[in-house]
């Protein structure tokens, strides 16, 4: 059974088998979709594909990304925690534990995620053992790299896309490692 994380203003859970559509309409407001590569032909398929892969992260490694709901409301407040990634090109991204977030609209500027994800990388490296998080952040994204910063992440690196995208790559050293 993986856990649920209470939080002062939000509960953490894992997601379930039919979440990809909660996830799907996330994203389909292109404020939110801005920073998260193209748009796929078909949402509704790509988020049940992001869907598997991250269940699988949870069925292999006893990690992976969480949904958050508002503790007062229960109203959806986004996709956010740690998976385990294979990026494919290097550069300390390849059979990693990786960060990432994806807030609502609705709730930005409310602090949600650095909450939301103070609680989970608090439970990986805990739970886990983890000592090292990465995360990558597309050029221009100055919300989550300030983001990344508050919780302690700093920039090593960059990778280039393609032509047009260039992301920062970032690690978290955990204080216990």
């Amino acid at each position: 059974m993986n856990p649920v994380i209470e939080t002062a203003r939000l509960t953490l859970s894992e997601p379930g088998r039919e979440d990809y559509v909660l996830l799907r309409d996330l994203v389909s407001d292109p404020e939110v979709h801005r920073f998260l590569g193209p748009r796929p032909e078909d949402p509704t398929t790509d988020m049940f594909s992001r869907a598997l892969r991250a269940a699988g992260s949870w069925h292999f490694y006893g990690y992976g990304l969480f949904l958050a709901h508002e503790r007062a409301t229960g109203s959806f407040v986004g996709q956010l925690g740690v998976f385990h990634s294979m990026r494919g090109f290097g550069k300390g991204m390849d059979d990693v534990v990786e960060a990432g977030w994806i807030v609502a609209r609705e709730h930005w500027g409310k602090g949600y995620a650095s909450e939301a994800m103070e609680a989970a990388l608090a439970w990986v490296e805990q739970a886990h053992g983890v000592s090292r998080v990465a995360c990558m952040i597309e050029r221009g994204n100055d919300a989550s790299v300030a983001l990344a910063e508050r919780l302690g992440f700093v920039r090593y690196g960059e990778h280039e896309i393609d032509e047009d995208v260039v992301v920062d790559l970032f690690e978290r050293i955990s204080p216990r490692g």
